[in-house]
This record gives C-alpha cells, sequence and structure tokens, in this order.
C-alpha cells in the first residue's frame, strides 16, 4: 500500500486585507496541501477573522496558484495576480461580498515548491480523485 496519499503538509503565512479605503490590515493564514487531493491547494483562515466567527477555508487548484504568481490567472471565485515583484494578491469572491489580500510572492513560491516535492506537476494520481467524485454524484446507484 502507498502512503504517500496522507503526506500533508501547512506552511503558515501572513496576508494584507486590504480595505476598501485602500488600508492594510494583517490578517493570520495557513496554505495546506495534501497529497490526498494533489490539484488543489487550502487556504485556512482562523474564527477570529471570519463574518461568522468559523474557520474558513478556500480550495483552489494549485496550478491556478502557480499560473498566478507570474501573471494574472483565475476566473470566478479565485482571482491571483503578482502586485510588483514581492507580492501577489489574491481576490475572493463569495455571497458576502470579495475579500482583497496581498500575500508575500517567495511564500508563496516556496509552498509551491513543497507542494511538488509530494506530487510532482503532471504526475498527480487521479483515479481516487475521479472515483470519489463519482461516488459522490451518482452516490449508491
Amino acid at each position: 500500500m502507498d502512503d504517500s496519499t496522507d503526506i500533508t503538509f501547512e506552511q503558515p503565512t501572513h496576508a494584507q486585507l486590504v480595505t476598501p479605503d485602500e488600508c492594510e490590515l494583517p490578517v493570520p493564514a495557513s496554505l495546506r496541501y495534501t497529497a490526498a487531493d494533489p490539484l488543489a491547494v487550502h487556504l485556512d483562515f482562523p474564527a477570529e477573522v471570519a463574518l461568522d466567527g468559523d474557520p474558513v477555508t478556500w480550495t483552489f487548484a494549485r496550478t491556478l496558484l502557480e499560473a498566478g504568481v507570474d501573471g494574472p490567472a483565475g476566473s470566478g471565485d479565485v482571482h491571483i495576480w503578482p502586485c510588483g515583484r514581492a507580492r501577489t494578491v489574491i481576490e475572493f469572491h463569495s455571497p458576502f461580498g470579495l475579500a482583497l489580500l496581498q500575500f508575500d510572492t517567495d511564500a508563496l513560491r516556496r509552498f509551491l515548491l513543497r507542494s511538488y516535492a509530494v506530487v510532482p506537476s503532471g504526475q498527480e494520481d487521479l483515479g481516487a480523485e475521479i472515483e470519489r467524485g463519482l461516488s459522490s454524484l451518482f452516490g449508491s446507484v
């Protein structure tokens, strides 16, 4: 049995929430990657920074993060783009509005390198992902 799908790591990071009046507020966050979900990255925010007091996790494609540190990327709920050489902006859209956060680009790149050390790009085993997706779609049909 291959235990590589059990590998998960987290990388604490700091973000700056950009307010509508262009002030920047520090926000703690944690980047998370798990080999069991090899195409995704997870960005976790603690309960104290959420509107409803519950922890919040945004999940999006690892390839989106990789593209976004180099140039504008994304559509839908998550958009990512570089802001100068040192920062990357991640914009989240939800039914409650949008949040614009700036991250240290080098920290995002380190996280990506660590994730590719666990599951290299193009070597993601999608068999289990497809099976889970089909199971959730069709249930026990």
